[in-house]
Formats: C-alpha cells, structure tokens, sequence
C-alpha cells in the first residue's frame, strides 16, 4: 500500500523508478492503480521494454505498466 500512496503522490511528475530486480524506468507516472503504475517514457529505441503491456512497439511515446508489487525505489527527477 505504502508504493501506491507514493504513487500517487508523483502522479504528473517526471521519475525514475527502480524496481526490485534491478531495472530502472524514466518518466512521468500517468495514472495509478491499486496494482499497478503507468509510466510515460520518452526516449529512442535502444529502451528495453520489461512490463506487461507496452502499447505501440513503434510510437515514440508509450505507457509501461508496472507491478506496485515490483518497486522497490520512487525518485522525483
């Protein structure tokens, strides 16, 4: 629960999220949910794409959803 509140608290901002195998993700958290994060990440093709849904492989802009379960560190950028 503590992962949504902090969510929740940087919706519309620009962060890096860190999740708990390792992975880091840059943008701007879109929307929250009581399971997951929507991320929208900005950047070029050389992104890895990890998560469950991405969206257009091809749009240059595009939500990645993340497991609140999986994060393990929430940064204001």
């Amino acid at each position: 629960m503590e992962a949504y509140h902090n969510c929740l608290r940087c919706m519309n901002r620009r962060v890096r999220i860190m999740t708990v195998d390792g992975q880091r993700h840059e943008g701007v958290i879109v929307n929250v949910d009581r399971n997951n994060v929507y991320l929208k990440r900005d950047g070029g093709p050389e992104r890895v794409k990890t998560s469950a849904f991405f969206g257009n492989p091809f749009a240059a802009n595009d939500i990645l959803v993340l497991s609140l379960f999986t994060l393990l560190a929430i940064a204001l950028v």
